[in-house]
């Protein structure tokens, strides 16, 4: 308890460190020594997104911004800071267009417009992201404004900044009537962005067209101040507080802003263009905000389709964010939701969100029209898994052929994860079994969609057989994985087969015959037993003879060095020997997994791939049990 209290505190004084008041010639001082100061809205979630750091990885630059939330995005995130923050950020044209996301349903949109609001919180509590306003300016505008017109010029060339936009009607009677014109008294405070205390975030929703007021975006009259300042164009009788006024210096988010009245979106023609937005009875009043909305594809299309729209249209710069297509980066989405909930009484066995990953990830596909290529090898392509007949960099063009289609539409995140979390429900409510697997998640997906009413007979069949698809992989996982553990409980058979097969490899190589350790007869290297090694990793006859001078070879260079060559010495060896092993002992493992009542040999064995299941591979002792009866149902089909 003391040391919460005294974080406490600790997080108290490090907010009062935040606070900085001064007058408007301390603050051209500041931005003498750093002109980032005064860079405009774009400039800063630019800045932001950036210093958090960038690497590229295949070509495609990956910020780090975004990594923690976002998955399998990086070639949007991408295009997204490369096409528009960046060069918005230079002052180039792309800064005057509304951004709007478009893309399907749990795609990403709206958090990743809530990384950039609370990313920006976060950046302008740093000194790289430090920004000042005019203290009770109510759009806590840039106190650069206060420079008159015709010193800007001189000012700008001094300061190594550009200065856009005028005075809000507040500051502008403030400065007149409280510091008579002089410019240098002018009160200017740190700002902290914050879109609890509505400071430069500003989010403005849809509802109903009738009882929406235009009010809620540009502010509205104070009529309990009218009888005092005798004009609804006084300032003082006017609340600067819509969303427009106050997501100034920072981001103004529009959700569903296509399903908006006309009226509403008037305002945005100005102020994505020119910079400013009409309120009450006041001149254009000057913004500097980020616009992002987000809608989805069908609603685009209906919104483009009205000519009405045109004015609107040319002010927006579209960015699809489609589903991630990556198998790996969609069980992290799951992980990263399940890793939120109340789920720890219920254990989450290897692959089941794997499994799952897996069938939603082939529904958002689309079939090629290359021979030899089905839903399972691209989506393993798409993953970064070379396949029989294609290699990695048959990707692009495999993008290409959808090019801006692919991924926006199929299963979303959201299905998918409210299925996973009925079964976790639905094992948690059973004390004698808390542990999930692939098969519990894809009957959970199997049976959401007889629960689904929109769906049509067609693409439920689709489905279906992308959730067969979906098992048949988890069943080669589950005998390959067991399949490692066996081989590990009968280390020592696999380790005499490895030597066995070296030892034929040298005569092979060196054209020499194998002594008979018993008879002491020559004979000639065991050719049969090679090649049954080898075709397990699919070494043809052609290739033989170089796989085996490869290891050879290998041999040499550790014997060179000292090292002794071990049973995983050689990855592809390693796994053609595992693969061997199993094969032989298929009737061993079929029996041992298979005996309701196993003998003490059987038991042992078992204890052993089921230590090395837990141990190696992230199972309880429930599931990995589950995993030896499931295996030993396959292979006695």
């Amino acid at each position: 308890m003391h040391s919460l209290l005294k974080r406490l505190e600790e997080h108290r004084l490090s907010e009062s460190k935040l606070t900085w008041e001064g007058t408007f010639a301390d603050y051209l001082e500041l931005v003498a020594k750093n002109p980032h100061v005064a860079q405009f809205a774009h400039s800063r979630i630019y800045h932001m997104i950036v210093s958090a750091g960038v690497k590229e990885v295949n070509g495609i630059r990956r910020y780090n911004f975004f990594e923690k939330e976002l998955f399998g995005l990086d070639k949007s995130l991408e295009r997204l800071v490369e096409e528009y923050f960046h060069p918005a950020a230079r002052r180039l044209d792309v800064r005057k267009r509304i951004l709007l996301l478009m893309g399907p349903v749990s795609g990403g949109k709206s958090t990743l417009v809530m990384m950039l609001k609370r990313g920006l919180e976060a950046f302008s509590r740093t000194e790289a992201g430090a920004m000042y306003g005019i203290k009770d300016c109510p759009m806590h505008e840039e106190p650069l404004h206060l420079v008159p017109k015709e010193l800007r010029a001189e000012v700008e060339q001094q300061l190594g900044v550009v200065i856009e936009g005028e005075l809000c009607p507040s500051c502008r009677l403030m400065l007149k009537e409280k510091y008579n014109g002089q410019v240098d008294k002018v009160p200017v405070e740190r700002v902290v962005l914050s879109e609890s205390e509505r400071v430069g975030i500003g989010t403005f929703s849809p509802s109903d067209p009738k009882s929406q007021d235009i009010a809620d975006l540009t502010g509205s009259i104070d009529f309990s101040t009218i009888g005092e300042y005798g004009s609804e164009s006084d300032p003082r009788a006017y609340r600067f507080d819509g969303e427009l006024n106050k997501a100034n210096r920072g981001i103004m988010e529009f959700q569903e802003m296509l399903k908006l009245d006309e009226k509403f979106l008037w305002n945005l023609l100005s102020l994505s263009q020119e910079g400013n937005f009409k309120a009450g009875r006041f001149a254009l009043i000057s913004a500097d905000e980020m616009v992002v909305a987000h809608t989805n594809e069908t609603e685009y299309r209906q919104f483009i389709a009205n000519k009405k729209n045109e004015a609107l249209q040319s002010r927006i710069i579209v960015m699809p964010v489609p589903y991630n297509l990556k198998v790996s980066e969609e069980v992290k989405i799951y992980d990263k939701l399940i890793g939120q909930s109340d789920s720890r009484n219920v254990h989450i066995a290897p692959h089941a969100l794997y499994s799952a990953a897996v069938f939603s990830v082939m529904s958002r596909l689309r079939e090629s029209k290359k021979a030899g290529m089905d839903p399972v090898k691209k989506m393993k392509l798409y993953d970064g898994i070379e396949v029989e007949g294609f290699k990695l960099k048959d990707v692009y063009e495999l993008q290409q052929e959808f090019d801006g289609i692919e991924g926006m539409n199929g299963v979303d995140p959201r299905y998918v994860i409210n299925r996973i979390s009925s079964a976790i429900i639905q094992k948690g409510e059973n004390s004698e079994k808390s542990c999930i697997n692939a098969l519990d998640v894809l009957r959970a997906l199997k049976d959401g969609l007889d629960q689904h009413p929109s769906i049509t007979r067609e693409e439920k069949e689709r489905l279906l057989a992308f959730i067969a698809l979906a098992r048949q992989e988890y069943d080669e996982l589950a005998k390959k994985e067991v399949q490692k553990a066996f081989v590990y409980a009968y280390e020592e058979s696999a380790r005499n087969l490895l030597n066995n097969y070296l030892d034929n490899v040298e005569n092979f190589c060196n054209g020499s015959k194998i002594k008979d350790p018993i008879t002491d007869e020559l004979h000639e290297p065991d050719e049969k037993l090679m090649r049954s090694i080898e075709e397990q990793i699919g070494i043809s006859e052609n290739a033989k003879k170089a796989f085996r001078e490869e290891i050879l070879i290998r041999i040499s260079t550790y014997a060179r060095r000292g090292i002794g060559f071990a049973y995983d010495s050689h990855e592809r060896l390693k796994e053609a020997i595992e693969k061997k092993l199993f094969a032989d002992l298929k009737d061993v493992v079929k029996i041992t997994t298979s005996a309701k009542t196993p003998d003490a040999e059987q038991l042992r064995r078992i204890n052993e791939v089921v230590a090395r299941l837990m141990k190696e591979h992230g199972y309880c002792a429930s599931c990995a049990n589950e995993l030896l009866r499931y295996t030993g149902s396959l292979l006695n089909r």
